[in-house]
């Protein structure tokens, strides 16, 4: 029976899904995820190189918008492979150790996104509550010490994932839900008992995703109590104007990640469809979106953007 349960394990395959009944225009459809991909990491990749190259934007905030820009580059990367692999060439299927680490990636950066978005929304509760010291609060080497612990925080949660789902069996052909690995969805895939990853991967997002979003509601209740208690209408708008990206960008990246963890662990019967196209949004929408946002707001950076492509 040992023997039998092994030839499982070392022969199953996992199938990835592009968009179910859509499989005669995948091919068109792989057009706008092209244009998506490229216009997202052209976007990411221009504001690295203005920020690094600009003394002027060596501040907190826009080393810590580099910072965001870093963690959208790798969640393209992770993702990019296999999405295209499906719309492209329709080449679904992808091996238990390459999905386990693909899979790895994924979590890792979404959770050092969570943390990097927590960063700015206590950047912009500094700049607002205590501005006169705030460049002396948010060093770049505090604000690098920080970002490393979030992302050693990242790594350290997820790097257990891939060891226990590695110990289950496994049926010799399983359909996902998406075209890329994540924890709710190979688990499903499993036929063992996956109470320990279960417990263990709610446990992660709680402590990750839940608390960070939290903490990022408690920032906005001070940020908002500080504003109110200036005496200028204008200087309120101002204040707060300087908050508008940074919303955006924690509306563009919990809302689809937050709506995706429950769909997968509360609502099994929801429409399959609105689960595929709330995971496309998920790793496909923040990434893009992030660079337009932050370079329509803040007008250093978008002068500087329009003077490299004048140039």
């Amino acid at each position: 029976m040992s023997a039998v349960n092994d030839t499982k394990f070392n022969s199953a395959v996992l199938l990835f899904t592009g968009i179910p009944g859509q499989e005669d225009v995948h091919l068109w459809i792989s057009i706008p995820f092209c244009l998506i991909y490229v216009i997202s990491i052209l976007g990411n990749s221009v504001i690295l190189f203005i920020i690094k190259t600009d003394p002027t934007l060596h501040e907190p905030m826009y080393i810590l918008l580099s910072m965001l820009a870093v963690t959208d580059l790798g969640l393209l990367i992770s993702t990019i492979p296999s999405t295209l692999a499906v719309f492209l060439f329709n080449s679904r299927e992808i091996s238990l150790d390459a999905c386990f680490a693909q899979l790895f990636f994924i979590h890792s950066f979404s959770f050092t996104e969570s943390s990097i978005l927590l960063l700015m929304a206590f950047d912009r509760f500094v700049a607002i509550h205590n501005p006169l010291r705030y460049a002396s609060i948010l060093t770049p080497s505090r604000i690098a010490k920080m970002g490393l612990v979030f992302v050693l925080r990242g790594v350290a949660v997820i790097f257990p994932l891939p060891f226990l789902l590695k110990r289950y069996r496994y049926c010799r052909i399983s359909v996902l839900s998406h075209c890329y690995c994540i924890n709710q969805e190979v688990m499903k895939a499993a036929c063992s008992e996956i109470s320990v990853s279960s417990i263990y991967g709610l446990f992660v997002t709680v402590s990750t995703v839940g608390l960070d979003s939290l903490l990022i509601f408690l920032s906005y209740v001070m940020i908002l109590k500080t504003v109110l208690s200036i005496a200028s209408h204008v200087e309120r708008l101002r204040a707060l104007s300087t908050c508008v990206s940074h919303l955006c960008a924690v509306l563009l990246f919990y809302v689809p990640v937050l709506g995706l963890s429950v769909i997968h662990r509360f609502a099994k019967n929801s429409s399959p469809l609105l689960l595929i196209l709330i995971g496309y949004v998920y790793l496909v929408v923040p990434p893009l979106m992030n660079p337009i946002v932050y370079s329509m707001k803040s007008k250093h950076l978008r002068a500087r953007i329009i003077r490299v492509f004048v140039k």
